[in-house]
């Protein structure tokens, strides 16, 4: 059964925007800690971007001033917007909620010249 939907990835020109949602039916996103991973080919996953329950975002330092988290009660998503997008932001973005341990399938992000 999913527990975790994911959406937003595609094919974006360097400096073109994205928004990536994380949405669970049968979670309260709002009272966990969700965060974005990231991991391109041959490369080791990152944390990108976390949102904790009282809503402290924390961000790795590559992102910071581009990326946003945000929270929808009604929807119960996580939404991460994604502006100003560098080739070296292309990767497979995966969401997680920390208290279940839960992982998103993914969607890719590529960023072109």
């Amino acid at each position: 059964q999913v527990q975790l939907v994911e959406s937003g990835g595609g094919l974006v020109q360097a400096g073109g925007s994205l928004r990536l949602s994380c949405e669970a039916p049968a979670i309260n996103l709002r009272l966990n800690t969700v965060a974005w991973y990231r991991q391109a080919p041959k490369n080791a996953r990152e944390m990108v971007a976390s949102l904790t329950r009282s809503d402290f975002a924390d961000y790795v330092d590559s992102v910071k001033g581009r990326f946003t988290l945000s929270r929808d009660k009604i929807k119960n998503a996580v939404y991460l917007q994604m502006n100003s997008l560098k080739l070296t932001d292309t990767g497979n973005y995966y969401c997680h909620v920390k208290e279940f341990d839960l992982w998103g399938r993914g969607t890719q992000v590529t960023v072109s010249a």
